[in-house]
């Protein structure tokens, strides 16, 4: 193993990090955002507002990451015309694929995290004298929210690994550094082991980051053993 490789090339890896971090930030925030609404639609009862809900989240979660990439990378010129638009930047169609597809399964871990609330904290809103309004932002959507937490740590994992298909489309993220630091050395090992590292690094500080969180809003659904411990 030739470790100069990573001394010499340590920049294209910083740049590449940078890039994974704050596309990746940037599109769980979005996605997020998104995703509130459209796992309330497709709790509705509503046909007409539950189906293209449905719809979307049947989509984005039965076809790969990379499709979709592909599909507004290299489709959406097909349809429009993107000449001189934030479309044509590869990073705008990475961020949108990314946003759409995490919005997709974060609604769905929110729509179960709602459907599996007790009962009972919905009916001692109602008896508080709070409307359906009142109760749905002051109760179900906070506490959906927090109990939510360990399923939406793993999407932001996923998030992680899934935003390594940006290379594929010339954006230098850590996937990409890799790819240009073996084509500049000829050490596939060695290149892609660093960027491997980075991967792990940053899984790492989200699993460290979840679990103060859950310690923190889930301390309430601990046993009383636990807490006193």
């Amino acid at each position: 193993m030739d470790l100069s490789i990573f001394t010499e090339s340590w920049e294209i890896y910083l740049e590449g990090f940078y890039t994974t971090v704050w596309m990746v930030t940037v599109s769980l925030v979005i996605g997020l955002i998104c995703a509130i609404p459209i796992g309330m639609m497709r709790n509705s009862s509503n046909k007409f507002i539950a189906f293209p809900a449905w719809a979307y989240i049947y989509f984005f979660r039965g076809t790969p990451l990379l499709i979709q990439l592909y599909l507004i990378y290299y489709g959406l010129s097909q349809v429009i015309n993107v000449q001189g638009t934030m479309w044509q930047e590869a990073w705008f169609c990475a961020l949108v694929a990314f946003i759409l597809n995490t919005a997709a399964y974060t609604a769905e871990i929110i729509r179960g995290s709602i459907n599996s609330m007790p009962q009972g904290e919905i009916e001692a809103a109602k008896a508080y004298g709070m409307s359906p309004f009142q109760a749905f932002r002051r109760i179900i959507l906070p506490s959906a929210l927090r109990r939510a937490l360990p399923a939406y740590s793993n999407e932001v994992i996923f998030m992680v690994h899934g935003s390594a298909v940006a290379g594929i489309v010339t954006i230098v993220d850590l996937t990409g550094a890799a790819r240009i630091v073996n084509s500049r050395y000829y050490a596939p090992f060695e290149s892609f082991l660093f960027a491997g590292l980075c991967y792990m690094v940053l899984t790492f500080a989200i699993i460290w980051v979840f679990k103060k969180l859950e310690a923190r809003y889930l301390r309430h659904l601990q046993p009383l053993t636990e807490i006193t411990d």
